[in-house]
């Protein structure tokens, strides 16, 4: 497969993030502008504009009303997994991971990458693209924001190669502790499907993550696309009043237990793992 031009997948990215900024600026319901007034304001062609809104169409984002426009759809339900810090640890997923970079540069970081990293708008942010694959075949695409002020010779060769955060420990003097990440399913647009080798709109998992250091200071923003015919995600609930984790609200609903299943508040620890697919 030939390599995109260079600044492709950093475009897509901004539109995306531009648009994305229109809609959580905006109530469900509410109306966004025309694609022709989002192409003149963003500068970007009709088929550029049109593909991330497809895009977000189908990820459930925006609602497309023929004659009438485009309106921001309702917000999706959340549900969260509590678990104290040992049972949170995440387990390496099964398989050799590597991972090729796409794109790397240095960009302001918007209105929308600033809030999310508590930054001015203005402020640079290393800008990451990059496939990862798993045992030689293409598994997710990643899209890093990281303050530049944080890792400032951050190089290619450490996104590429070994684990990221600890290169930002050994060499950036930055040590991660936490990390609030956000799991809905979405299908794959056509530069994914190329990528991740799917076709298009194939289903697949989309992770938002904010990691923080050890004085609560973000670190990253990252959103990933994780094919959905290799890639799931496990939870290991532990039940009852021995359960290290805190009590939910009394009508709490946990993810995948009908709702009354434990009506008397026991608490229930969790832990995560991601698990890749032997078979095709």
């Amino acid at each position: 497969m030939e390599s995109e031009a260079p600044g492709a997948v950093l475009k897509r990215e901004r539109v995306r993030s531009a648009i994305l900024e229109l809609v959580e600026t905006r109530e469900a319901g509410a109306p966004i502008p025309s694609e022709r007034r989002l192409c003149a304001d963003l500068g970007v062609s009709r088929p550029t504009l049109r593909a991330a809104v497809n895009e977000l169409v189908a990820a459930g984002v925006l609602v497309r009303e023929h004659g009438r426009g485009m309106f921001v759809a309702p917000a999706k339900i959340t549900q969260e997994l509590v678990g104290d810090q040992q049972a949170m640890s995440v387990p390496r997923p099964r398989g050799a991971w590597s991972s090729r970079l796409l794109e790397f540069t240095h960009v302001p970081a918007g209105a929308r990458i600033g809030r999310k990293l508590h930054m001015s708008p203005a402020a640079e942010i290393a800008y990451v693209a990059r496939l990862c694959l798993v045992d030689g075949d293409p598994m997710a695409i990643e899209h890093l924001h990281i303050p530049a002020e944080r890792a400032p010779d951050l190089t290619a060769e450490e996104l590429e190669n070994g684990d990221l955060y600890e290169h930002l420990r050994e060499h950036h003097a930055v040590h991660v502790r936490e990390a609030v990440q956000a799991i809905e399913p979405t299908v794959v647009t056509k530069t994914e499907a190329e990528l991740l080798n799917v076709p298009e709109l194939s289903p697949a998992l989309l992770f938002e993550r904010l990691t923080t250091d050890t004085d609560g200071h973000p670190v990253e923003y990252v959103h990933s696309v994780y094919r959905g015919d290799r890639y799931r995600i496990v939870s290991r609930l532990t039940l009852g009043s021995d359960a290290a984790a805190p009590s939910t609200a009394g009508d709490g609903h946990h993810p995948g237990i009908p709702t009354g299943d434990f009506a008397h508040g026991d608490s229930i620890s969790a832990s995560t793992l991601g698990d890749v697919y032997a078979d095709r």
